[in-house]
């Protein structure tokens, strides 16, 4: 570097995707409610478009929703893990053993008692069985409390400022964890919710949404980076990906709204019912994490990406399990989207939250708002 010029690393940016996911969510409900009352046959005839009770337009789309995610993934930073035991137990302990036992108390609390009276009546299932909404409400909030952290909480922890290293760690062992304990943990939790358990969808699910789009990502990860280089691999192929996320994403959506439209329009606060709990889980979920993590005497850079991964939800896997369950119509599938709603606003919440109160960690010397020790000397140029 010459003397007199800086050189600073690109600053990571939401894209424009990411920072109004809140609104495609909406103009998402919007299209698929003017879909189910124009051309209510089509979300229907693609959904019956199935084998073996799964729909191949919406697996399709699901993988292509779920496939980006995992092959940004370093699956080999996991080794890396045993450097770092304190923040890595603290973020299994809390999306293992509490998030998912709490999600299903604060849902149940909600939706099955509180505003139990404010939701509409039963569902036909996928299986064709008959079961109240409030029900199906809480069990798409449990298959979003037992699907930790998506690729976005990369995100999340870069903006708090974060150890960076440490989130690639944990995204990748919560994936990894999800196929051992995604189907015995959303069994147990369903089966506690009285709801239809069918136990070979529910593993088949995993291994189409999890495991599939899991291995093809490590493998196309490795062959593309060991011939293209991981330049290009950043530059170029993720580039590319990334839109195709999008649509599937979106397309999945609409669809699910084309065949909840009627019931929304007839009952409009039933997403707020339902966003309540789920916000009050994440919000839950964050402090209790921070606060074990300053317990614990983890520094700042570990803690925040600790809280926000316990925080954040692996939507896309809740979305694609629920359809795969109990249908695209269901409640269940209506909840799991909800949490894609609230998902942006909360977490940038709980980011500005990070930022204020970085400076409760005796350790923290990071140029934030809430941090008295700030960095000064490590600056190449004052113009930088």
């Amino acid at each position: 570097m010459t003397k007199g010029t800086c050189t600073t690393k690109q600053p990571k940016t939401l894209s424009v995707f990411e920072r109004y996911l809140t609104l495609w969510v909406l103009l998402c409900i919007a299209a698929g409610i003017a879909l189910g009352k124009f051309a209510p046959q089509v979300a229907v005839k693609l959904d019956a478009l199935s084998i073996y009770q799964v729909s191949i337009p919406i697996a399709v789309c699901l993988f292509f929703m779920m496939y980006p995610i995992m092959v940004k993934i370093d699956f080999s930073q996991v080794v890396t893990a045993a450097k770092t035991p304190k923040p890595v137990a603290l973020t299994l302990f809390i999306n293992w053993i509490i998030k998912p036992f709490t999600m299903y108390l604060i849902a149940s609390y909600f939706l099955g008692y509180l505003f139990k009276d404010f939701l509409p009546g039963t569902e036909i299932i996928k299986n064709g069985q008959q079961v109240e909404l409030w029900r199906s409400y809480i069990s798409g909030a449990i298959l979003l409390g037992i699907a930790p952290c998506t690729a976005m909480v990369l995100m999340w922890g870069y903006l708090a400022k974060g150890n960076d290293g440490l989130t690639l760690v944990m995204v990748a062992i919560n994936s990894l964890a999800m196929l051992v304990l995604y189907a015995p943990l959303g069994g147990f939790l369903l089966g506690v919710n009285a709801m239809p358990i069918p136990w070979q969808t529910i593993l088949f699910s995993v291994a189409i949404y999890v495991a599939l789009p899991l291995i093809a990502g490590y493998f196309s990860r490795k062959w593309i980076i060991k011939y293209k280089g991981l330049e290009w691999f950043k530059t170029n192929f993720l580039h590319r990906l990334t839109p195709i996320s999008i649509v599937a994403l979106l397309a999945t959506l609409v669809l699910l709204f084309s065949f909840k439209g009627k019931m929304i329009m007839e009952y409009p606060l039933t997403i707020l019912w339902i966003a309540i709990p789920l916000a009050i889980q994440t919000i839950f979920i964050f402090t209790l994490g921070y606060v074990l993590a300053k317990f614990l005497g983890l520094s700042y850079q570990d803690a925040a990406p600790a809280a926000l991964i316990g925080a954040s939800n692996h939507f896309e896997v809740a979305i694609a399990t629920a359809a795969m369950l109990f249908g695209l119509s269901s409640g269940a599938a209506l909840a799991t989207v909800v949490g894609v709603l609230i998902e942006v606003p909360l977490m940038l919440l709980l980011v500005f939250v990070c930022q204020r109160t970085c400076g409760m960690f005796e350790d923290c010397s990071l140029d934030l708002p809430g941090c008295s020790k700030h960095y000064t000397a490590l600056r190449l140029d004052k113009n930088c």
